[in-house]
């Protein structure tokens, strides 16, 4: 896959917020969708059907046609997705290097406390053995 496909199969936060609403209750109609967004995120029934037709010719969701209301489901997996855009975030803002990102998320936080700490070590522990 190219960066120009890469880059235009990438949601928009409003897309990704369509996205986790799949993801939360499985293949939804456009109206369902629109329903089940949360108050501070709720927009118009046609821009939701709007933003879902994107979606589909991105190839970011899949409908299916036999009934009268589109069905429509996720292409990917939450954890595919997360990978895809976690990525592309590095890629572009760490130029590549993982490592780099992971340290300064640690320097920067306040909000890690002991079994966050402990499944840090443990990730950290299953890393090592890997590469062992």
């Amino acid at each position: 896959m190219t960066k120009a496909s890469t880059t235009k199969r990438r949601p928009t936060p409003a897309e990704l917020a369509l996205l986790q609403a799949l993801w939360r209750r499985g293949p939804s109609t456009v109206r369902e969708l629109h329903d089940s967004l949360p108050e501070d995120r709720q927009t118009g029934y046609t821009t939701v059907l709007k933003l879902m037709q994107i979606m589909y010719d991105k190839g970011l969701v899949t409908r299916d046609e036999s009934r009268r209301a589109h069905v429509y489901s996720a292409t990917k997996s939450k954890r595919e997705t997360q990978r895809q855009l976690l990525n592309d975030f590095i890629d572009r803002v760490y130029e590549g290097a993982a490592t780099t990102l992971a340290v300064q998320a640690l320097n920067q936080t306040d909000t890690i406390n002991d079994d966050d700490a402990a499944r840090l070590r443990r990730s950290l522990d299953e890393l090592e053995n890997r590469l062992v």
